[in-house]
């Protein structure tokens, strides 16, 4: 029996395709920014300055198009052509963020795929590899949560 990866009903998938590109990039790119923007090396922010990146999520047909912009992570613009683009399902991309399963099994697995630059893949991967992360708690993203965040960050009452 071959093993069969998880995957959205592409009626869920071909809903979900038609919600607009940039708000979820804006969002991606600041939870990014968020969970992750204190915790790079200047040495790999110098080297992810200005790189376009896309997540391409394969059973939404979302794409989440970001850069380092110098200071943090922002939103790009979806017509532009990124440098690199990582692409699997939703639930590769929970299992990698949830650390659950290697980037090395999917890739090797065709669950996961790099296009672009492939030095800028292994700088990504090698970066997310080598940060003492928590695994992904989904109460991080409690909508409660992130305006706590926010309100401490910004300094609001």
């Amino acid at each position: 029996m071959t093993h069969r990866p998880h995957v959205l009903p592409p009626p869920l998938g071909r809903l979900l395709s038609h919600l607009p590109a940039y708000p979820g990039s804006l969002l991606f790119a600041s939870a990014l920014h968020l969970s992750l923007g204190s915790s790079i090396s200047a040495d790999v922010k110098r080297l992810l300055w200005h790189k376009k990146l896309r997540l391409r999520v394969l059973d939404t047909g979302w794409n989440f198009d970001f850069e380092w912009n110098g200071s943090f992570f922002a939103a790009c613009h979806p017509l532009q052509t990124p440098d690199l683009t990582i692409s699997a399902s939703a639930h590769d991309f929970y299992l990698l963020a949830r650390r659950l399963e290697d980037p090395d099994t999917l890739f090797f697995n065709r669950r996961l795929c790099m296009e672009g630059d492939t030095e800028l893949g292994l700088l990504v991967k090698n970066t997310l590899d080598a940060l003492e992360l928590p695994a992904l708690d989904a109460m991080q993203w409690h909508p409660a949560r992130l305006l706590a965040q926010l309100r401490t960050r910004w300094r609001l009452p």
